[in-house]
């Protein structure tokens, strides 16, 4: 299997990772499931690597995905140019253990 469906339809799954990428970018680390922020890591690179760009296209782009006007100007003006001369590789994922509840395994999502 290409991606994690993560026990959701493709609607539900697409919500989950627009709201998700949206608060990653506003607060620039977020606390999830392992499994979650493996899949939002790659979308977090190529949204950065778009901003790197810098062109209107890009930013209608992104603008397309996340949902927050503000998290899309801070992407183009204060996280891209920190990764200008960066070739991928913004993002880190570091594993915590498992989560009180459920014991599902939990990670912290951050750029580098």
């Amino acid at each position: 299997m290409a991606y994690r469906k993560l026990g959701r339809d493709s609607s539900a799954r697409k919500a989950l990772f627009r709201s998700i990428l949206t608060s990653f970018f506003a607060y620039e680390r977020i606390e999830t499931t392992e499994a979650k922020a493996k899949e939002i890591s790659g979308l977090a690179e190529k949204m950065i690597t778009l901003a790197k760009r810098g062109d209107l296209h890009a930013r209608r782009q992104v603008l397309s995905y996340l949902m927050d006007e503000d998290v899309v100007r801070k992407l183009f003006d204060t996280i891209a140019p920190k990764y200008a001369e960066r070739q991928g590789g913004y993002t880190r994922i570091m594993k915590l253990g498992p989560r009180r509840g459920d014991a599902a395994p939990m990670a912290i999502l951050e750029l580098v």
